[in-house]
């Protein structure tokens, strides 16, 4: 196994007719007649941009949506509870922290948890059947059906909102967004329609590229944010074109069977069948443990980031810090754009670096973020927080781009119907343990979700340290090997 692939990957120029022979190319156009009519959108295709927009589109939706929901959540229970967190004074003085402050606090990070699971778990329930039956079904309906889902959620919030109903009502939108597959549903169909339509030299420079479609999307949404009712119409409308653009213009990347079924059992023994066994191209039992394996990483990595994500805000909201929206939008705006960093970031180590060591890179960047997030009581350090997570996420795509090389093409949507699973379980998780540490933390050190998360992230680190090792002397072993046969 090549460990420095990304290099040749990211190097890699699409040119016109490069891959005429490649039966997973980018067209709007099949063997069969009736087949391309099925599969063809009512416009023509836009290449080489795909599902990009549908990424840029759904990711500028949800960091849009999410700072405004908690700052609501916020302000809603400060009326409840009578706790006027407009005073600044309790912000930078060495006084106790207000009680009703800190009731406030944990109310907003239990509600969190709450609305989020009910979505989650639902969500993790319904992607496996989903995201297996579009190998079968196709992926445009996998890009159209959640963002549906999504713009009801916005639906039911806006009328919460507006109507001033208990905050409870919240998990009915969150429910309705879970049914339809949410957004870990569209990210597992974009990802899977990437590697239907790309190469395996292409493929890790088109998954970047996606990353950063989320990061620079995410900044575009932290910077034009403001107080949460208006917004909240721009989210709607946003899902709405992201539905839109897919029926429109995405063509289909997989053959069509009529027959195939939704609810059926073919499509978790496919799950089954994959990491039981290690896939198609499977050499061995090591080939099977390094699926796991990198799997198991991605779900601490991801787990990870999804546990902090709402945090952030919370963090901040509350003394010494009393940060506003605008300095919320800021800080967002320098969180995302490390995912831009990163993607430059990556093109360039890659010349110098094996794969498992660029991720290590971007764990070591993650890791001290969140140690100066874990102590940061100033505007400053928060600030530094953000700038050394520069390059924290090199490390996912690097993950997803080694697992999809792990299993054989036509293997690639269980795949990803897996890894959307791992996404959606990582961040109930996630969301689970840091919104229920947080408050129970805050009497003693209210960063200490940070420190914690930076100590897990450890263990990913060490994980592909050790394969990237073991890969190395294997490779060693065979060019000894071949040197003896010459």
């Amino acid at each position: 196994m090549d460990e420095r692939d990304t290099v040749a990957i990211l190097d890699h120029v699409l040119a016109p007719g490069a891959d005429d022979e490649d039966p997973s190319s980018v067209t709007c156009a099949h063997t069969e007649e009736e087949s391309a009519r099925s599969l063809k959108p009512p416009f023509s295709c836009l290449k080489p941009v795909t599902v990009e927009p549908v990424i840029f589109l759904s990711t500028f939706s949800i960091a849009l949506q999410g700072p405004l929901f908690t700052q609501y959540l916020w302000d809603r229970i400060s009326e409840d509870v009578g706790y006027n967190g407009s005073k600044s004074s309790e912000c930078n003085t060495s006084q106790p922290v207000d009680p009703l402050q800190r009731e406030v606090e944990t109310l907003t990070a239990h509600w969190n948890l709450y609305i989020n699971l009910a979505g989650l778990s639902l969500g993790l329930l319904v992607v496996p059947f989903l995201g297996s039956w579009s190998d079968k079904a196709g992926r445009r309906p996998l890009l159209i059906i959640p963002n549906l889902g999504l713009a009801l959620e916005t639906v039911v919030y806006l009328v919460v909102m507006y109507t001033r109903l208990p905050v409870g009502y919240f998990l009915l939108g969150r429910m309705l967004s879970g049914i339809s597959g949410d957004f870990n549903c569209i990210l597992a169909s974009s990802f899977a329609y990437i590697a239907d339509t790309s190469d395996r030299r292409s493929r890790t420079i088109r998954v970047a590229i996606l990353e950063a479609c989320l990061g620079l999307s995410g900044m575009l949404a932290s910077i034009i944010g403001g107080q949460y009712i208006n917004p909240c119409w721009l989210v709607l409308v946003t899902r709405l074109a992201s539905a839109l653009y897919s029926y429109l213009f995405v063509c289909e990347s997989v053959p069509i069977d009529p027959s195939v079924r939704l609810f059926s059992t073919c499509h978790h023994k496919a799950l089954w069948k994959l990491f039981s066994t290690g896939g198609s191209q499977s050499t061995g039992s090591f080939h099977k443990y390094k699926l796991w394996l990198y799997t198991f990483c991605f779900f601490v990595v991801v787990g990870v980031h999804s546990g902090c994500r709402d945090l952030y805000v919370l963090f901040v909201l509350s003394s010494p810090l009393c940060w506003g929206p605008e300095l919320i939008g800021y800080g967002s705006a320098a969180l995302h754009l490390s995912y831009l960093s990163s993607l430059l970031g990556l093109k360039v180590m890659t010349r110098c670096l094996a794969d498992s060591w660029v991720a290590l890179v971007g764990m070591l960047s993650n890791i001290a973020g969140l140690l100066v997030f874990s102590a940061a009581n100033t505007i400053a350090l928060m600030f530094t927080g953000y700038g050394l997570l520069l390059f924290f996420a090199m490390t996912t795509p690097v993950i997803r781009s080694k697992l999809s090389k792990l299993v054989d093409p036509t293997e690639q949507g269980a795949l990803f119907a897996s890894i959307a699973c791992v996404e959606s379980l990582c961040s109930m998780v996630g969301y689970s343990v840091f919104n229920s540490l947080y408050p129970a933390t805050l009497h003693f050190m209210k960063g200490f979700p940070f420190l914690l998360g930076a100590i897990i992230l450890l263990l990913p680190s060490g994980i592909i340290w050790t394969l990237e090792c073991l890969d190395g002397r294997h490779e060693r072993q065979l060019n000894t090997k071949r040197e003896n046969e010459d």
